[in-house]
């Protein structure tokens, strides 16, 4: 069975499902883009929405890694891409993006995780006395490295110019991919990263912050890539205290890091990158950190 699964995945890849959506009126003079749906054949096959400009190729590649829920009903009405907006922003510079659907996440729901259908969940921190916030931002990191292995050995990318983004868990997977220092990736971005955030449903109450803050520092002793952290001041997951511990602890131990503190944003600043009104507060800043680490 997963045999066949894997076979259906390789074709629809290779035929690349398209979705070419109308564009809005502020869009039409932009470069032109395209936006599809893909199955990725990787080791765990997944659901990736991808959006690019229409010339051809390659392009510099973005992977987009989106947040974390525990809950498998939430999982299954998650939306298969999270910051649309930011998304097209970043096809419009050039980017092929790529924003895969972890397991368990919207379509892929159907692969029920953890009762080990096709996959196992390993977003999972365990017990809060005593998470593991390393070894889930570390399964990220190993598929974002397939993602990179699968789209060069396609000849769909340029070699060594690919940008890690990530949101919420999604950020604290770039986080721990940049502990790695994968030679292909020039630089990441981190929307607001952390885990634990929420605990019990409550804001600015997290799981065993002090342990979240040394676990940012296990990964700043070995990484090297530049990287742009991105919070606001009304972030109710990782609230400004926090994520300043977690700057000073990855930086202390070497990382190479900038931090920004952007002001309040809606009702939740966590999800700033989800909303289309926020891209004129955060691309200024990306779009230099980008210009300023290209290779």
């Amino acid at each position: 069975m997963q045999k066949m699964f894997l076979q259906i995945l390789l074709s629809l890849t290779l035929t690349s499902v398209g979705m070419s959506l109308p564009a809005r009126a502020d869009e039409r003079a932009a470069p032109q883009i395209r936006e599809e749906i893909w199955a990725l054949p990787l080791p765990t096959p997944i659901l990736a929405y991808l959006v690019r400009p229409i010339e051809i190729g390659p392009f510099p590649l973005v992977i987009m890694n989106h947040g974390v829920s525990l809950d498998p009903r939430e999982r299954s009405f998650f939306p298969l891409i999270e910051f649309r907006d930011a998304a097209l922003w970043l096809a419009r510079r050039g980017y092929m993006v790529v924003a895969p659907l972890r397991p368990g996440y919207g379509a892929g729901a159907l692969d029920i995780p953890e009762r080990g259908i096709y996959s196992l969940f390993l977003s999972n921190i365990g017990n809060c006395a005593n998470p593991n916030f390393r070894d889930p931002g570390l399964a990220i990191a190993t598929l974002d490295n397939w993602i990179i292995d699968f789209m060069a050995g396609q000849k769909l990318i340029v070699p060594n110019d690919v940008v890690v983004v990530g949101q919420s868990g999604g950020g604290w997977g770039a986080i721990a991919l940049s502990s790695l220092n994968p030679p292909a990736v020039r630089a990441m971005i981190v929307f607001a990263g952390g885990r634990g955030g929420h605990l019990e449903g409550k804001p600015n109450n997290n799981c065993a912050p002090d342990k979240l803050v040394e676990a940012t520092g296990e990964f700043g002793r070995t990484s090297r890539i530049p990287m742009l952290w991105i919070y606001s001041q009304n972030d109710t997951f990782f609230g400004p205290r926090l994520s300043k511990r977690m700057y000073e602890a990855f930086t202390a131990a070497g990382g190479n890091a900038e931090y920004h503190l952007l002001p309040a944003f809606g009702s939740d600043g966590h999800f700033m990158v989800d909303s289309r009104d926020a891209t004129q507060i955060w691309t200024p800043l990306v779009s230099e950190f980008l210009d300023k680490h290209r290779r």
